[in-house]
């Protein structure tokens, strides 16, 4: 098994506390409203917090039918939240898993910048290429953005 680091942030206007909520706290009950394009449901196992399984069923023909993850740690003062995808996705014949830890920090112009680094375990000698790890984010980014545009336009969720 070989591990892949991939550092990234995204920018947003949205402040961190009120998408830290959004994307992590209620994103069961968020995505499926927000990103009815892409989610077509969010299944929560547990209480939400540290061991709680989240699947991510997503809306017929995208690539893939849904992710699984498993929550390794949420801190609602530091707006932090770290989680492993185990099942489904990209997860198979190349990937054991992706790990992931957020951090949602204020920006100089009342937004928020969001932090990541994301580890791509392999299977065996297996090989995660840049243009995956890409492609990875750009479907993630797309959820990403629709929920920040669905915040925008609805001024009272989440706050």
């Amino acid at each position: 098994m070989g591990v892949v680091t991939y550092d990234f942030e995204v920018i947003s206007p949205i402040s961190p506390t009120r998408l830290f909520k959004a994307l992590v706290l209620e994103a069961d009950k968020l995505f499926p409203k927000a990103a009815p394009h892409a989610i077509k449901s969010v299944e929560l196992e547990g209480n939400g917090g540290t061991g709680s399984i989240v699947k991510i069923n997503f809306a017929e023909g995208l690539p893939f039918q849904y992710v699984k993850h498993t929550i390794e740690g949420q801190d609602k003062d530091n707006l932090s939240y770290s989680y492993s995808l185990v099942e489904g996705g990209p997860v198979g014949d190349k990937l054991e898993k992706i790990s992931y830890e957020n951090k949602f920090v204020a920006a100089a112009n009342g937004g928020s910048v969001c932090k990541s680094l994301m580890k791509f375990y392999t299977v065996g000698d297996g090989v995660f290429t840049e243009e995956e790890i890409k492609q990875h984010i750009g479907r993630m980014d797309g959820v990403y953005k629709a929920i920040e545009a669905y915040l925008l336009a609805n001024p009272d969720v989440c706050n």
